[in-house]
Formats: structure tokens, sequence, C-alpha cells
């Protein structure tokens, strides 16, 4: 779906969405990202709900497949 003028993923309510003004890497905002269970090292922000996956290029991607992967499931594993 499209919320917030940008892609949003969504299972059981709203888990992710790219930010599309970020121009100098792909920033993927999990929206209670502070609640997920688990160590996630690659998630960043120090808010009370939100918390951000940021990419600098495609092999930053590929390296953080595994990364990201563990915490789509945490997410939907806690919901």
């Amino acid at each position: 779906m499209i919320g917030w003028k940008s892609p949003t993923f969504m299972y059981e309510g709203n888990m992710a969405s790219f930010n599309p003004r970020t121009k100098s890497h792909v920033s993927l905002m999990f929206h209670t990202g502070a609640s997920i269970p688990g160590d996630h090292p690659r998630l960043e922000g120090g808010g009370d709900t939100a918390r951000y996956m940021k990419f600098s290029d495609l092999a930053d991607v590929e390296s953080g497949r595994d990364d990201l992967a563990a915490i789509v499931k945490s997410w939907c594993d806690s919901r």
C-alpha cells in the first residue's frame, strides 16, 4: 500500500515504510521498531517507537538481507 506518500508494508498493522525523501541512502522505517523482540544491531534510532534500517548501496542491501529477514520474522512472530 502507499501510506504517508511512501511504499508501506503491512501485516496485522503497519510494519515498515520506505522514506522517499532520503537521497544518499535507502531508509526503511519500522513503525514500531522499538518493540521488535530480539537483538537487531542494524536497527537505528533511540526514540520510543520507530527504528530505521539504512542501506547505502546494493552491496549493503545484499549484506543486510539476513538481518532484514530476521527483523521481519521477529516482528511477524510478535503479532
